[in-house]
């Protein structure tokens, strides 16, 4: 318990000398579909808790990118201001390689405005989110526990939820293994990957995603959108792909040696270093 509250003072001392404080308010960070924001309201909240889920076990690349996505969104996009945290757990950084900063740099995300935080174990994962979510000078938080992780139940989850609406944080939380169960999250989201169309000379297209809404505390489920990232723009925008599945290369990383597949396997975010 010590030792984690001494990481996190380091944390918040390295948080607040990157970014000050944060203007008080609740805003919405648009997805970039008119299928998606008008039902919705004109986006999601920011200060609220919102889980992804992968669609198959090849699209948790695609998850993790479109999170890291959706945090850029939820902190201002191309002028956002204040760094993200990446909360990660030590069995998921063996099996997933850590974070690449030449990757986030193909999202369009400056590598130095992520921290990673690795946690020896779900129970320290949760410590540290439950303090990470009460910094209002974080951008936004991702939380991303191992597999089914039992420990993040309804409690857990509230806990978080009420921690984020308190302090205006965004918090994504991933769950690339597991399957949905009952939480506080604001919204809850499925994706996929998809094949991103080419650009002219057959250069590597925007990386694609597919989103579906599976749960919205307003009520809403089952809205659909295909999406793309424009990195110069750090928005996403509709596109009119085919909705063709992009599987990850079985034993290797998101990306590794192959230049030709970039633009698709950067959306993890995630490449090995």
């Amino acid at each position: 318990m010590h030792e984690s509250r001494t990481i996190m003072a380091a944390l918040r001392a390295r948080v607040g000398a990157i970014e000050g404080p944060k203007p008080a308010g609740v805003a919405l960070f648009r997805l970039g579909s008119a299928m998606l924001d008008a039902p919705l309201g004109g986006g999601l909240p920011k200060g609220r808790l919102h889980e992804l889920f992968a669609a198959e076990d090849d699209d948790r690349a695609a998850m993790a990118g479109a999170a890291l996505m959706l945090a850029i969104q939820a902190s201002g996009g191309r002028m956002g201001k204040g760094p993200l945290l990446w909360l990660r757990q030590d069995n998921g950084v063996k099996a997933a390689g850590r974070l690449y900063g030449p990757g986030l740099a193909e999202l369009g995300l400056d590598p130095a405005r992520l921290i990673e935080v690795v946690a020896p174990d779900e129970a320290a994962l949760l410590r540290a989110a439950g303090d990470a979510v009460r910094c209002p000078q974080l951008g936004a938080l991702l939380v991303e526990p191992w597999k089914a992780a039992r420990g993040l139940d309804l409690t857990a989850s509230r806990r978080l939820a009420v921690a984020a609406e308190k302090s205006g944080v965004t918090v994504l939380l991933l769950r690339a293994a597991a399957d949905p169960a009952p939480s506080a999250a604001y919204s809850r989201w499925r994706v996929r990957s998809l094949a991103s169309a080419p650009l002219e000379a057959g250069a590597p297209g925007h990386p694609a995603i597919g989103l579906e809404l599976l749960r919205h505390r307003g009520g809403l489920e089952g809205l659909t959108a295909r999406l793309e990232w424009n990195r110069d723009e750090q928005a996403f925008r509709e596109t009119a792909l085919s909705g063709a599945g992009l599987p990850l290369p079985a034993g290797r990383p998101a990306g590794a040696g192959d230049p030709d597949g970039q633009a698709n396997t950067a959306v993890s975010g995630r490449l090995s270093a």
